[in-house]
């Protein structure tokens, strides 16, 4: 039986039916959860990709260990310095050098870059051992950051022409946020397994180790083709392309706003954890440790959610969401940071917090490529994704300065305030400038009504 596509016309012995009929195409029309069957790592070239990350990953996490080893060996006690001006010169390279270097190569094959790119990150860190000169620490520190600011956007860029299905792409995103909080905790505990049978000199060795088996990995993958962009703009024009991108698209000047807000509570977490644990509550370097281990868990639980919540509400409101839970917990960083104690109600309390606040940038963090997939086309992908990696690194410059200055002249409960107020107008401005309309960003629900009228 066929019901009309107007229900007003419907007769009274087939109402019933009808209306039966559309309910059960309705329930069938919902998002469903993500099968098993159809995994993201089932895709060969993902699955080589994610490898690459992953080990590539592991030897950047060896890389920090031993860069902050060797500048104790050559600094001494001005070590300190000595890592917070390559960390400076990171982001430095990471917003300066991203832009063009994309420009530069926006004609040459993806792999290619890739593979350079790695090539290059192999044979500096093999280079950092024979340093002996703090100046050659920082030369050496910009050329492997101005690669990694390469291959880091254009490898984003590459991920969504590999997985072209959104579900088995929010999975993806997934798991390369898992491998990132996976790193952050394992890696450390690796090169203190190694260093107990080698010098730290040889970790390097294991770095330029992890960047050529990535460039293996990803020299054995076949890639879709790529379609150079047209160069019929001048230089300039063709390296803020991104940049433009996001002061005038609605939705990305909404995640520029909640960049800022993830920039916040990381700042808070990375340069202030040592002295809450340390200062505060008079804990151990293992502490530390468990600290950072409490929020890289809340990032990772709140990623592995994130697949099956997306099938029932937008990025948009995700990450707004996201944005309300990181404010809230640089808030109460402050409450901590205020009644610090070092009993167990303390312990559970930064626990608490910093679990929230790993929760609550993932939430910005995993789905943020989602949107950049949607508000860009094949030949402004690079260009959008090397602009979002600039931007949101651009944020860290201001606030790292207000989480490690304000924290030390001041003190942590100043810092996690101001820190708290500037996540707070990100994130409402981040509501205001991306709009709640339908648009690229935010799909419409699948709720269309089954025509049997049509067939359709």
């Amino acid at each position: 039986m066929l019901c009309p596509a107007d229900p007003h016309r419907e007769t009274k012995s087939t109402q019933f039916t009808c209306a039966h009929l559309r309910t059960r195409v309705y329930v069938l029309s919902m998002p469903a959860a993500p099968s098993e069957t159809s995994h993201v790592l089932a895709i060969p070239a993902f699955r080589r990709l994610f490898t690459a990350q992953v080990v590539a990953l592991v030897g950047t996490g060896l890389l920090t260990v031993a860069l902050g080893l060797l500048a104790y060996d050559i600094a001494g006690s001005s070590a300190g310095a000595v890592l917070g001006t390559a960390l400076a010169i990171k982001m430095a390279a990471y917003v300066g050098v991203a832009p063009i270097v994309s420009v530069l190569t926006d004609r040459l094959p993806r792999k290619g870059v890739l593979v350079a790119a790695d090539a290059v990150r192999a044979a500096t860190a093999l280079a950092l051992p024979f340093v002996d000169q703090v100046w050659q620490v920082y030369v050496l520190i910009f050329v492997l950051q101005a690669a990694s600011a390469t291959f880091t956007p254009t490898f984003q860029a590459v991920i969504p022409s590999v997985v072209q299905d959104e579900d088995q792409y929010t999975r993806a995103l997934t798991l390369s946020r898992l491998a990132y909080d996976l790193e952050s905790l394992l890696s450390p505990l690796l090169a203190a397994v190694l260093l107990t049978v080698i010098s730290f000199h040889t970790l390097f060795v294991g770095t330029s180790l992890g960047f050529v088996i990535s460039a293996v990995m990803v020299l054995g993958t076949t890639l879709p083709k790529y379609v150079a962009p047209e160069r019929g703009e001048p230089f300039m024009d063709r390296a803020t392309t991104g940049v433009r991108a996001f002061l005038v698209n609605p939705a990305l000047r909404g995640l520029l706003a909640l960049n800022v807000v993830v920039a916040s509570a990381t700042a808070l977490v990375v340069v202030n954890t040592v002295v809450y644990v340390r200062d505060l509550f008079g804990g151990s370097n293992s502490g530390v440790a468990i600290a950072l281990g409490f929020y890289g868990a809340g990032s990772m639980a709140a990623a592995l959610c994130i697949p099956i919540v997306l099938t029932f509400i937008s990025d948009r409101r995700l990450m707004l969401t996201g944005a309300v839970v990181t404010v809230v917990g640089t808030a109460a960083a402050a409450i901590v940071a205020a009644t610090a104690s070092g009993g167990t109600a303390g312990w559970i309390h930064l626990g608490l917090v910093w679990t929230t606040l790993g929760a609550g940038t993932s939430m910005i963090s995993t789905p943020s490529a989602r949107v950049l997939r949607r508000e860009s086309d094949d030949g402004s992908r690079t260009s959008i994704f090397t602009a979002q990696f600039s931007l949101s690194h651009a944020a860290f410059l201001i606030t790292y300065p207000v989480a490690g200055w304000i924290g030390a002249q001041i003190g942590q409960v100043v810092a996690a305030i101001a820190l708290s107020v500037l996540a707070t107008l990100a994130a409402l401005s981040a509501a205001r400038l991306w709009s709640g309309s339908v648009s690229r960003s935010s799909p419409p629900r699948r709720e269309t009504i089954f025509d049997a009228s049509t067939g359709t």
